[in-house]
């Protein structure tokens, strides 16, 4: 079983509040729909719209003819005498997807017709389509209703057009109210009252079962599915290209021309144009549903691939990652430190993860390029020999006011406290520490460097790392800590300076503060 994909981004994707692409923005999506995504045929744009589409439309159709693909580039018309006709053959364009009337209640309501009149106006479109060799799809627009509240009117539609030459059938759940059963038989009953006649099913996602309903359709016999990048759309939008590929391959076993790889650089390439950004939990294409949170998961892909399913992240050109934070294992270490060639002993690995957790509990996530600089922060910190300890610090600031900072330290078992003002806060911090030393007798190196670093990816929660050069008796050397938040980076690097000072002293006498605070 082959389904035909026809994708709609252009047309009713940017029916989307809030979204509408340049002329040259959709030529580069149609190009990525058509060419790297090898979608069956897209639809770009509706008839009369603007002289934006029109322009669009006329760049779209000139590189789909250079390329052997104009008939696969269709444009929304109305039933409007010749009207639409023109303006789509004017821009290029060789293919109507024209707008007809799928319930009688919309016929009656909003167009005011007969049917018989409805049907004949189709009619001489059609053939005025055939002398400017157009072809012709058919939406009966609102055919969910119609099928629910007037089938006779339906069925009225296709017997009177089943011998037209019209390519295509689309059948809209126009409002998004079908459920899987009633799109099963609805599809089911057309399907087989027309075996002859290539039946599109066009679904919207007002419950949430868009997706669910595509399955239905195809089970009925339907032979095309009209998809859009993302799920864009009117409202709650159409069904996602991306989840019904899934549905389709690995529920369905049919077979489609989409190449699967393309489809996440699709969805990035759209949300990037659109403004509309991807739910972290959308199937596929999310930021996080190719990631296992729980050690336990990440224990059991290590041990058989427990926690996979027939989803593999490779076929959409992703990869799995495995989340570290305070749920973390030391599976979920191993894995991450797979994805840096790296193996570590059983005791680094638990020094790593109590670190990764209690890291986990000061921020949301713990990200794999945090990785490096939390190993680095962990196997480059014995604190077995430290003889000064921050054991409590409050930082303060007020807009308008200087920052404070109250420093408490111990030194040797012995409890030290100040507070001071400064220029910012972890200068506060210094000048509180400064103060004890002085009254001490005790001398603190230069702060030479400060550097800031902080993973790729530019998330405010990220993990910072923070270097500081210090100068000591002309000699040079860098401490540095690893947090959440910059300032406690900076704490923890300053924390690293004092001990390394203070074992000078313990080893060399005081000779070296003793000339340092002379200079």
């Amino acid at each position: 079983m082959r389904i035909e994909i026809m994708d709609t981004t252009l047309r009713d994707g940017e029916q989307t509040q809030g979204v509408s692409y340049s002329p040259l923005e959709k030529l580069h999506i149609a190009k990525l729909l058509l060419k790297d995504l090898k979608v069956d045929r897209i639809e770009v744009a509706s008839a009369r719209v603007s002289s934006g589409e029109f322009e669009a439309i006329k760049q779209i159709t000139g590189w789909a003819k250079h390329n052997n693909l104009l008939r696969n580039v269709e444009v929304l018309g109305f039933v409007d005498g010749e009207v639409s006709l023109n303006w789509i053959n004017d821009a290029g364009g060789k293919v109507i997807n024209l707008l007809c009337k799928g319930s009688l209640r919309h016929l009656e309501k909003q167009l005011r017709k007969t049917p018989e009149k409805h049907v004949r106006d189709i009619k001489e479109i059609i053939r005025k389509a055939e002398s400017l060799d157009m072809q012709v799809n058919i939406y009966l627009e609102d055919w969910s209703n119609g099928m629910i509240h007037s089938e006779d009117y339906v069925l009225f539609m296709i017997d009177s057009l089943k011998d037209e030459k019209i390519n295509r059938f689309m059948l809209p759940d126009t409002l998004g109210i079908l459920n899987p059963e009633q799109t099963y038989s609805f599809c089911k009953k057309i399907v087989d009252l027309y075996p002859s006649l290539h039946f599109d099913f066009h679904p919207h996602n007002d419950y949430d079962l868009a997706v669910a309903n595509v399955f239905s359709a195809v089970r009925a016999g339907v032979k095309g599915i009209h998809t859009t990048i993302n799920g864009l759309g009117e409202r709650a939008g159409n069904a996602p290209l991306s989840s019904v590929i899934g549905v389709l391959r690995d529920q369905l076993h049919a077979e489609t021309n989409i190449n699967e790889f393309e489809i996440t650089k699709a969805s990035k390439i759209v949300e990037t144009f659109s403004g509309i950004r991807i739910p972290v939990n959308k199937p596929l294409i999310g930021e996080n549903v190719f990631t296992q949170t729980s050690g336990v998961h990440a224990d059991g892909d290590s041990k058989d691939n427990l926690y996979y399913n027939n989803l593999l992240p490779e076929r959409f050109g992703r990869k799995r990652k495995y989340a570290l934070g305070k749920q973390s294992g030391k599976a979920t270490i191993r894995k991450n430190l797979e994805e840096f060639g790296l193996s570590l002993n059983p005791e680094s690995i638990e020094k790593i993860t109590q670190r990764v957790i209690e890291l986990g509990d000061k921020k949301e996530n713990v990200t794999t390029e945090d990785l490096p600089f939390i190993i680095s922060d962990v196997l480059g910190s014995d604190t077995s020999d430290y003889k000064i300890f921050i054991k409590n610090y409050s930082l303060s600031l007020s807009y308008g006011l200087k920052p404070f900072a109250s420093v408490q330290i111990e030194i040797d078992g012995n409890l030290y406290q100040e507070t001071s003002s400064g220029d910012g806060q972890y200068d506060a911090f210094m000048k509180a520490i400064r103060i004890i030393y002085d009254r001490l007798g005790k001398s603190l190196p230069l702060l030479i460097d400060y550097q800031v670093s902080i993973p790729p990816g530019g998330k405010t929660d990220a993990l910072v790392e923070t270097v500081i050069t210090w100068s000591l008796n002309k000699k040079e050397f860098k401490t540095k800590g690893l947090d959440a938040d910059q300032t406690e980076s900076a704490i923890k690097a300053t924390e690293k300076m004092l001990n390394i000072v203070e074992n000078n002293e313990i080893k060399l006498g005081q000779k070296i503060l003793v000339n340092n605070s002379n200079e």
